[in-house]
């Protein structure tokens, strides 16, 4: 059974109530009122699509009804009727009244139904987005728990494997059990980085933004002392340069997605062999902030250095990437609407620079 759109119609006199009820009562489900007053206690108690206002009433105009509609009930589609050419008023129901349409008196039969049709569809379709946009603020906030819950679990029980191993590397053992071991520590360090860069996925890829004031150093500081836990930094030279002149604002979230994965990159696609160089510059400046990581490892093909920055793309066939590193980079800075370039030369390293515009 097909519904019957509700509609609401206000005019203050009573033959033009009965003239548009008994046209369009077989089409649709027809309400009236003679006030503006009367109307606005209906649209509290009455789910209505449409509502349907005379111009000239006494007391209260329909332009300045509907601007009284939209605080108490935003959700109906208006549609007014006047009978007289008034830019000012058009321009009034325009700016204060939200209306959709306009429609001269005396109105047209096919006019009016046509109007109320399409008033409805622009109902319907924005209570279904109203729905979506809901659940999936729903869906959003449930994400975000699961996320960090899921990652707080997966990381506990692997600190617990990864520590016992330790702790049993320090018995004096027989080679090939020693092994056994070395590949235990290695698996979990593997499974740590990934769930890591999940967490670095989801905070690359959301939406919106948190705003605050970022402390660059102990940023890095923090993210320093998570380095030397996984990686061995012994043979690497590495030198940070953090000049804060300005105060500067941005997603904390994103900002630590960007270097752990610069330099993560870095640390990992160095050469086998010769000095190890990783360089990381930060600088605040009135509007905006720059990061630059620079390294002297393996660089990358120039073939592949468009292609660098999409989802799983790798390139170099050393199995120590996801292919998500530079696309997590990339996300996130147009995220915050900064800007990323890339200069690398095969067997010369690479060089990665990021603008960040202050977001406060």
């Amino acid at each position: 059974m097909i519904r019957k759109i509700n509609v609401l119609y206000i005019d203050d006199e009573d033959n033009n109530l009965s003239s548009f009820k008994a046209s369009l009562r077989k089409d649709f489900k027809i309400h009236t009122a003679l006030n503006a007053e009367e109307g606005l206690q209906m649209v509290q108690e009455i789910e209505f699509e449409v509502v349907i206002a005379d111009q000239r009433m006494p007391g209260m105009t329909g332009v300045e009804f509907f601007e009284k509609l939209v605080v108490v009930n935003p959700r109906p589609i208006r549609i007014l009727l006047t009978g007289y050419s008034d830019i000012v008023s058009v321009i009034d129901a325009i700016n204060r009244g939200e209306v959709y349409r306009f429609i001269d008196k005396p109105w047209n039969l096919e006019q009016i139904k046509n109007a109320i049709t399409n008033a409805a569809e622009i109902y319907d379709a924005r209570k279904e987005l109203k729905v979506k946009n809901d659940r999936l603020q729903k869906l959003h906030s449930e994400m975000n728990q699961f996320v960090y819950s899921l990652s707080h679990e997966l990381r506990g029980p692997l600190m617990s494997i990864s520590g016992i191993s330790k702790l049993a590397k320090m018995e004096p053992l027989e080679p090939s059990i020693l092994e056994y071991f070395e590949m235990i520590d290695s698996a979990t360090l593997k499974l740590d980085d990934f769930i890591y860069k999940m967490l670095d996925f989801y905070r690359s890829t959301k939406i919106e933004n948190k705003i605050e004031l970022i402390d660059f150093n102990l940023i890095f500081d923090q993210q320093m002392a998570e380095y030397q836990k996984k990686w061995s930094m012994d043979d690497v030279d590495f030198s940070v340069h953090i000049e804060e002149h300005f105060h500067f604002h941005s997603d904390e979230a994103k900002i630590r997605v960007i270097l752990n994965n610069l330099v993560g990159n870095a640390y990992k696609f160095q050469k086998e062999s010769g000095s190890k160089k990783i360089k990381v510059t930060i600088t605040t400046f009135n509007e905006h902030a720059e990061i630059t990581v620079v390294d002297n490892g393996i660089g990358i093909e120039e073939k592949h250095q468009k292609d660098v920055f999409n989802l799983f793309h790798r390139a170099t066939q050393r199995n120590v990437g996801s292919g998500l590193g530079l696309y997590m980079v990339k996300e996130s800075v147009e995220q915050m609407n900064g800007t990323v370039i890339l200069k690398s030369e095969q067997g010369n390293g690479t060089s990665v620079q990021v603008v960040l515009p202050d977001l406060k």
